[in-house]
């Protein structure tokens, strides 16, 4: 018995089960199972994989992972009623493992993004996926950590990532991860095979933002310097000497020579203390900035050269395979 409600356990698991079931019901019919074919090199045949995914927009447009549907030269999809409908690929996102696919049909039930900036660590979190082949299968758990990070398959830091304990299964891939109130608060992306109640997703945030560049462009543009570069620990003499803030910086350990680096005069060697005044500790803090900054206009780097802190102009150009060396 609750001392504060007088409510029994079991009228608190009959309210539980109550939520889930009105989740499911509401979201169930957008979730979607994503069949893809690839074919085989060298080989007669065709490779065939599944993922989930969930239909955002009752236009037919399907958000996923980018890994579900990556090299597919066909792709299907299955609605929760046994519809199979062909799908295209209306754009990836290698860099936050989002794809959104079409399905050219209309009046489709979908799914409303919540706000996953609003989430708390303990609330409940309900999956819906197809793993192992599954469809329509439901899993719950909690949120057991926010504001975590880990490197997409192009080498980039995905931020902010949900970890929570409904379990997944290959198969579980792009399906969505929801709140009690029926709103899509992550795409599910990876597990920890090793591990138990180790669960990832993108939070609904950043599919937000990544979805209408997605729809229109078919890809997310960002900005791109031409270095290879790496973290390295200032030494702190030389730091107090020219008032850096930092403790870290980026050592540019190559300039591509056609690119806003070569031509803004970068050289092997500089340590990249800042941009535009952001303090730039990593690799990481300059693609940060570059998600955000507008492709083509002028931005200012504060460097270190010959123990000297000298400015730099720079004109960030576009990514066009969103490099992992910034």
């Amino acid at each position: 018995m609750s001392p504060d409600t007088g409510e029994s356990d079991a009228d608190l698991l009959d309210a539980y089960s109550r939520a889930v079931v009105r989740v499911v019901e509401s979201v169930g019919p957008a979730v979607v199972s994503v069949v893809v074919g690839k074919n085989l090199q060298g080989r007669r045949g065709e490779q065939m994989g599944a993922g989930s995914g969930v239909i955002v927009a009752p236009e037919g447009y399907i958000l996923t992972n980018n890994h579900v549907v990556q090299g597919a030269e066909r792709i299907e999809v299955h609605m929760a009623d046994g519809t199979a409908l062909p799908a295209r690929l209306a754009g990836a996102d290698p860099a936050t493992d989002l794809a959104v696919l079409r399905a050219d049909t209309g009046g489709l039930s979908y799914a409303p993004f919540g706000d996953s900036g609003a989430l708390a660590v303990g609330q409940l979190a309900i999956a819906i996926g197809n793993p192992l082949g599954f469809d329509s299968t439901v899993s719950t758990g909690v949120l057991s950590a926010l504001g975590r990070a880990f490197r997409s398959r192009d080498g980039r830091l995905i931020e902010n990532i949900i970890q929570h304990t409904a379990p997944l299964n290959p198969g579980n891939s792009g399906g969505p991860l929801v709140d009690s109130r029926g709103r899509v608060i992550g795409i599910n992306t990876a597990i920890i095979p090793t591990a138990q109640g180790i669960c990832f997703s993108i939070p609904s945030n950043t599919a937000a933002w990544v979805l209408p560049q997605l729809v229109a462009d078919g890809r997310v543009r960002r900005g791109y310097l031409g270095i290879a570069g790496q973290s390295r620990p200032l030494e702190q003499p030389l730091a107090l000497k020219l008032g850096l803030p930092g403790s870290h910086a980026v050592e540019v350990v190559s300039v591509t020579r056609a690119s806003p680096a070569g031509r803004a005069g970068l050289r092997p060697g500089d340590l990249i203390v800042a941009i535009n005044e952001t303090d730039v500790a990593c690799v990481d803090d300059l693609h940060r900035f570059l998600a955000t900054w507008p492709i083509a206009e002028p931005a200012t780097l504060t460097l270190v050269r010959e123990a000297r802190r000298i400015t730099l102009p720079i004109v960030p150009a576009e990514a066009v395979a969103c490099p992992a060396t910034g």
